[in-house]
């Protein structure tokens, strides 16, 4: 099954998330629209799920090396994590962003698929390729939506209303994706070191994902130390997802990147 399987289950899958949006408003209040909006989620993930399998097996290799195959997994990983935080903590609000913000990447891989050559060169033919990608992929989908919890918290904070659910959220989605996101730079780290005898280069795409961590871990080095900065911890988390979405996309833009040892496809 290749790319061009990809209409097909695009649509299957989108249509089962539209629905899953639809019957959400309805889901606080009869328990029958709770299972279905639950079942029309996983619907759409197995779906999306059963697309990714099949093209992992026709490309001969994970699909992970191009932009629109990293942007696969996002949209799969999302709604899992929208569909974990709804079965444990009821946050209806929160699956619904995960289910519009994945569809938003399907719909873009629909539109323009980045679609490239089979083989994959060797830097890439490493034991730490499948770890570090999947690892990352993880921690951008857990960051992302912890990003939404403070935009909605600061939201809320300068309409003097309680943030504490939206803070506490965040919190739980940083310290899970702060720990893949270290995991991530190890493995790059271990994964450098194989291909090109070198665990830190500075190079261009290394900077901007150090720079990242540093800052989730002011976060969170500000939740602990002075928890009432309920404000400045919120802007802290939604300006540094900014610099997350630079050294994911922004990167390639710079100068200095056309050198990167990152940069494997145009």
């Amino acid at each position: 099954m290749s790319w061009n399987s990809f209409p097909i289950f695009s649509f299957i899958t989108l249509g089962f998330w539209v629905l899953a949006i639809i019957t959400m408003f309805f889901y606080n209040r009869n328990s029958k629209y709770s299972t279905l909006t639950q079942a029309l989620m996983l619907l759409g993930i197995i779906s999306l799920a059963t697309f990714t399998s099949f093209l992992w097996v026709e490309l001969q290799r994970p699909p992970m090396r191009t932009l629109g195959e990293t942007r696969l997994w996002y949209a799969l990983f999302m709604p899992v994590i929208g569909y974990i935080v709804l079965i444990r903590w009821k946050y209806v609000w929160f699956a619904g962003y995960c289910l519009l913000l994945a569809s938003v990447f399907v719909l873009i891989n629909l539109l323009k698929p980045e679609i490239h050559d089979k083989t994959l060169m060797p830097a890439l033919q490493s034991i730490w390729f499948v770890p570090h990608v999947i690892v990352y992929i993880i921690s951008y989908s857990l960051l992302g939506a912890s990003t939404l919890a403070a935009i909605v918290g600061l939201y809320m904070h300068y309409r003097k209303k309680d943030t504490e659910t939206f803070i506490r959220l965040a919190d739980n989605l940083v310290y899970i994706g702060f720990g893949f996101l270290t995991l991530g730079l190890v493995f790059g780290a271990l994964w450098a070191k194989q291909a090109w005898g070198h665990y830190w280069t500075w190079d261009p795409k290394e900077t901007w994902a150090l720079i990242t961590w540093l800052g989730y871990l002011v976060y969170m080095h500000i939740r602990h130390r002075n928890p009432h900065w309920k404000s400045l911890s919120l802007w802290i988390l939604a300006l540094t997802f900014m610099v997350l979405l630079m050294c994911w996309f922004g990167m390639n833009l710079l100068p200095a990147a056309q050198n990167s040892v990152h940069v494997y496809a145009g």
